[in-house]
């Protein structure tokens, strides 16, 4: 059998034969040789799982990727990585039972206590073959990265800031984070519709589980915060799954942000023991979301049910009050009788003694007033008659007057009568003479007819009888 290695020649011995070459494929033969027999057992070993290639069907292998990382003390990083394999029929035991005791799936980036067999191909190198799992370490671990989370967040004083914030009396204004198809969102709008109160929700939708949970829940409140004087509370819900769907919840981003957020947080993300690591930064943390709608319900029904007693009281009060001044008031009247029925006698007797004092003055005024009188009356006959001579004596003489100017007047109309009385006279002559030469001119019967006619004439043109010319 060859060496495995070349030897250097020694000195003062006669050159040897150039040394045999292997070939490569025996070669890798005799180191799977000697890892098969210096490593035949199994180990435990530590490593945490960098990439990871699931099953995509029935007797299918999941393959990993294994490394192991720390830092020394100078921060420079060491690490060593291998392929790992877990066998289809293994894999179908293992993965239940590490779901079990864990509640999440391995995944990139967890840590796991795992135990190997160490296998050597020829064409592949080195692998590892998975043989179990420990649980308890990974539970282990998770619990530690819990525990300095909480650290960080009690060292950033994060951890008791929202408790600290006052919430409103009657919560009914509320940003809710969820899905908007998520069942848990569905049984908390139902159970605040049933109610008798009204409540304005604004739904802000965010991804509740995976990887991209804590992100998705943090631009949630990032768009929330600007208009934060909207809402009274800010309330984070899910509906139930699993222990790996509540991992997001631990994420220390995601607990800060929700510890400094300026305005109360209630969480009901569907858990029934555990409790996450925002369970402990909220406000308020509730199992469920049914939970969280019965805890406002229930803060607004103290609130109602304080308020009636309120008001009862106050009635009790008021009527107590109403009472007491009806009394009071009661009181006040009969004082207020009394007091004006004692002013009302003062003041009559006062008037009555002032209406004997003002009688004596008007009656002594009205004797004078009359005497005043009296005298008044005699001084006016006295003036009236002679008023009375003075009118009869300007009445005689406009009378003596007055026949004067009618004599004179009726002499000029007797004089116009006269002159009337000629001139008519003077004219019945003419027309006489005239109807004489005519008639001389005409014959009998023209004469008579004439004649009759001046006749005519003349009665119309003479004096109405009784006429006086003298």
């Amino acid at each position: 059998m060859p060496p495995l290695f070349n030897r250097r020649p020694e000195a003062n011995l006669p050159p040897s034969r150039p040394p045999l070459a292997l070939p490569l494929a025996e070669l890798l033969l005799r180191v799977k040789q000697t890892l098969t027999d210096h490593f035949a057992e199994s180990y435990w070993v530590l490593a945490e799982i960098a990439e990871l290639t699931a099953p995509r069907h029935d007797g299918a292998h999941c393959y990993l990727t294994l490394t192991d990382q720390h830092r020394t003390g100078r921060g420079a990083e060491l690490k060593a990585q291998a392929r790992a394999t877990i066998w289809s029929q293994r894999y179908q035991a293992l993965a239940p039972a590490f779901y079990e005791a864990t509640g999440q799936e391995l995944q990139p980036g967890l840590k796991i206590m795992l135990r190997v067999q160490i296998k050597f191909h020829e064409q592949y190198g080195l692998s590892l073959d998975v043989l179990a799992l420990d649980p308890t370490y990974t539970v282990g671990d998770l619990a530690r990265q819990r525990l300095d989370t909480v650290r960080k967040l009690t060292a950033k004083g994060l951890l008791d800031r929202q408790k600290r914030l006052p919430l409103a009396i009657g919560p009914q204004r509320l940003a809710v984070i969820s899905s908007p198809t998520a069942a848990g969102f569905q049984d908390f709008m139902q159970q605040l519709s049933e109610s008798v109160f009204d409540f304005s929700v604004t739904l802000v939708p965010a991804l509740m589980q995976g990887t991209e949970a804590p992100a998705s829940i943090r631009a949630a409140l990032d768009h929330i915060r600007p208009r934060r004087r909207y809402f009274d509370a800010v309330v984070i819900i899910r509906g139930g799954g699993g222990k790996t769907d509540l991992l997001a919840f631990d994420d220390y981003g995601l607990a800060a942000a929700i510890g400094a957020f300026p305005v109360p947080v209630i969480t009901g993300i569907g858990h029934e023991r555990d409790e996450a690591v925002v369970d402990l930064t909220a406000h308020t943390a509730l199992k469920t979301p049914t939970a969280v709608a019965i805890f406002f319900l229930d803060r607004l029904a103290r609130l109602d049910a304080a308020f009636d007693g309120y008001a009862e009281r106050i009635r009790e009060l008021s009527l107590g009050q109403v009472q007491t001044a009806a009394d009071q008031l009661h009181r006040l009247v009969r004082y207020t009788h009394q007091a004006a029925q004692t002013q009302f006698t003062d003041q009559r007797t006062l008037l009555h003694q002032r209406i004997r004092q003002a009688a004596a003055a008007p009656r002594a005024q009205l004797r004078q007033q009359h005497r005043l009188l009296n005298r008044t009356r005699h001084s006016a006959q006295r003036v009236a008659q002679q008023a009375l001579a003075g009118q009869q004596r300007q009445l005689r003489t406009f009378g003596r007057a007055l026949a004067q100017r009618f004599r004179r007047h009726q002499q000029r109309r007797q004089l116009q009568l006269l002159r009337r009385r000629y001139q008519l006279q003077l004219a019945t002559e003419r027309l006489l003479h005239r109807a004489e030469l005519r008639l001389a001119q005409l014959r009998p019967a023209a004469q008579s007819e004439a004649l009759g006619g001046f006749l005519a004439s003349a009665a119309a043109v003479s004096p109405p009888q009784g006429a006086s010319f003298g």
